[in-house]
């Protein structure tokens, strides 16, 4: 798509916050509001259909439908789009739950372990998959910069699968949003099978940025899917653009955003030091050996 186009469409895919620094880092985009209630006990409805962590969906006392997932993917993924939204990037409403009751054809369980929580709301309608290789959006900064954003995380499932295009409408207002969705892959090794993810030790362990070339473009140390997104594709300008909007992300966000998604402080702490480093490296980029 020329350029011009593209940009007149950006705010399908990405927002310039005007106050990064203020964004709710708890509740994340959508609020207090969407959040499920802990306190109540949700009826099972199905079993999950798809993926590889375990989970179903259940139905709050008001009829509300959500998707629960469990395993290490849950907290990643809450973590993710609480940054992912925080630097201008769409986000369905997502949450955490520490631990909650669920009512089933067995009885009533009133201590199952936590989760991720995602709701079905009206405001969003999904229309399908999109592309990472076809879409409006190739070679702009936002798109460049949120590869770059998933590679600084080690997020290792870039597939088309995880894209998801949706409707958003807000009484009159009708808008499309490219999101990236299934983020849950990340922060642990990059690999093409079953590579291990939630992990603050193997993750600091890794490097980011391999090296900068003389033509100007990066390499990175990454392992994943989809190789040919990055590969001599993204240049230092689209790293430090990226790196920028997150260095604007407060301690105390960076500290809610973990404990949003059900983290430590021991382990949330460990994750910071290498992303703190990894957006310097980024920020600062030079020849490295």
């Amino acid at each position: 798509m020329p350029r011009a186009d593209a940009q007149k469409r950006m705010a399908e895919l990405w927002e310039e916050p005007r106050d990064p620094e203020s964004r709710d880092m708890i509740y994340g985009p959508w609020g207090r509001e969407y959040a499920p209630n802990a306190q109540e006990t949700f009826t099972f409805s199905r079993p999950k259909s798809h993926g590889v962590s375990p989970g179903f969906d259940v139905k709050d006392a008001d009829g509300r439908e959500w998707s629960v997932k469990f395993g290490d993917e849950g907290h990643v993924e809450v973590f993710l789009s609480r940054i992912l939204s925080a630097v201008g990037y769409h986000q369905p409403p997502v949450y955490y739950v520490d631990a909650f009751a669920l009512r089933d054809a067995r009885g009533t369980h009133p201590k199952f372990p936590g989760a991720r929580f995602r709701p079905k709301v009206p405001e969003l309608k999904e229309l399908g998959d999109w592309s990472w290789q076809r879409n409006p959006f190739v070679g702009t900064k936002p798109y460049q910069g949120l590869l770059v954003i998933l590679l600084l995380f080690n997020s290792s499932d870039l597939k088309n699968s995880n894209n998801s295009l949706f409707e958003y409408r807000d009484g009159a207002k009708k808008e499309r949003w490219y999101v990236v969705r299934d983020l849950g892959t990340a922060l642990g090794e990059t690999a093409r099978l079953d590579p291990k993810r939630n992990d603050p030790d193997l993750f600091g362990k890794l490097r980011f940025i391999k090296r900068l070339h003389e033509n100007g473009l990066v390499e990175f140390s990454y392992h994943g899917r989809h190789q040919e997104l990055y590969l001599e594709r993204i240049t230092a300008d689209d790293v430090k653009w990226a790196c920028d909007r997150l260095s604007r992300l407060t301690d105390r966000q960076w500290s809610e955003a973990f404990k949003s998604a059900g983290y430590d402080d021991e382990p949330a702490s460990r994750f910071l030091v290498t992303i703190k480093q990894r957006i310097d490296q980024g920020r600062t980029l030079q020849e490295l050996e």
